[in-house]
């Protein structure tokens, strides 16, 4: 049962409101040096911009109409469950049954990707200002059985969105409501771009050390044979800075290493200016696409997705501990991106690292 939301006092800094941002159902978080707006369908970023020394900066290319935002092309900036990036043939087995998640679909057009949740609503349950940030609780009870062909499970998704000096928060919880076991996997689909520049100027450090090998349908290879060292495979080392330039992403970088704070940490960097994004994650791999394939702006803004397990993995042996999400248990990823301006700071905001 849904509750209505409860806001707490207003607080001089950080604030939250509900509101209609280009025709959607959004809330907007800000203070007077930064600004996000999450659609309420998925739970999804549109806009996130900062005021800088050099000015207004933005950080993402998000949809821009409802319209957009209902297409979903690019799954831009969308939450990721009850699974992330693809599942081969839209068909995996699980406890012995074979689930089909494209029932109607022929040979030639089976291809599913990136989960339910992206063209869910969800509904506040709180919202909360405060001076050091604000922060929502979001709720969605729209995966159950029956509604989506191939998943036959119920799964309760709460979301944490957090904006603070720093940047952006988010808490993924998925609860199995249900009453057998079930597969979940989690993640995050933001595009990132620092200014109009587009990304060819701008750098990428990875703290990858392998990278998760493909067959042509950006399906894993079976087994071991899914994972390279970078150490063999140089084209793909974002180990140190490296320039974007023309280079062609899509693909999954694991052997991820925590820095000193405990996170796993993908940094953009624009040389020109010195901003810099810092995408955080406490566990998973890292999903890099330079936007290539977009219906618009190609090459705009770089997805730098933090997810919890690689592609295809309700049908990886190896996953099949890690996906199982008993009745009544939860499963939380916690991600979220920094900005660090060139100065070490935004006009009235704090630093980060």
């Amino acid at each position: 049962m849904m509750h209505a939301p409860v806001s707490a006092p207003a607080v001089t800094g950080f604030r939250v409101r509900r509101e209609s941002f280009r025709g959607i159902d959004a809330l907007r978080f800000s203070n007077d040096a930064m600004q996000a707006v999450f659609a309420l369908r998925g739970a999804t970023l549109l806009d996130w911009r900062v005021r800088t020394d050099d000015g207004e900066l933005g950080l993402t290319d998000g949809y821009r109409s409802a319209a957009e935002l209902d297409a979903q092309n690019g799954v831009r900036n969308g939450i990721l469950a009850p699974f992330q990036n693809r599942i081969a043939h839209a068909r995996y087995c699980f406890d012995g049954v074979m689930h089909d998640l494209l029932p109607a679909c022929g040979v030639g057009a089976r291809e599913i990707y990136h989960g339910f949740a992206r063209m869910l609503d969800f509904e506040p349950l709180l919202m909360t200002d405060g001076r050091d940030g604000a922060a929502a609780v979001l709720a969605c009870e729209g995966i159950r059985p029956g509604v989506f062909p191939g998943y036959p499970f119920a799964i309760s998704l709460r979301i944490r969105l957090a904006l603070s000096a720093a940047g952006i928060a988010l808490h993924i919880s998925a609860t199995n409501v249900g009453e057998r076991d079930a597969p979940v996997t989690l993640g995050w689909h933001p595009y990132f771009r620092l200014g109009e520049g587009g990304i060819d100027a701008l750098e990428l450090k990875l703290p990858a050390t392998e990278r998760i090998l493909t067959d042509a349908r950006l399906i894993p290879l079976p087994g071991d044979a899914a994972r390279a060292s970078l150490g063999t495979r140089p084209e793909a080392d974002f180990r140190a800075f490296r320039v974007l330039g023309g280079t062609v992403l899509d693909c999954c970088h694991g052997g991820n290493v925590a820095g000193a704070d405990g996170l796993i940490r993908s940094v953009l960097r624009d040389p020109r200016s010195g901003h810099r994004l810092s995408v955080w994650q406490e566990s998973g791999l890292v999903h890099v696409f330079t936007g290539d394939t977009l219906a618009r702006d190609a090459r705009r803004a770089i997805a730098i997705e933090p997810v919890d397990a690689p592609t295809d993995a309700f049908n990886r042996e190896a996953c099949a501990a890690d996906i199982r999400l008993p009745p009544m248990a939860s499963r939380t990823f916690s991600c979220g991106v920094d900005f660090l301006a060139s100065s070490h700071r935004t006009q009235n905001a704090g630093t980060c690292s």
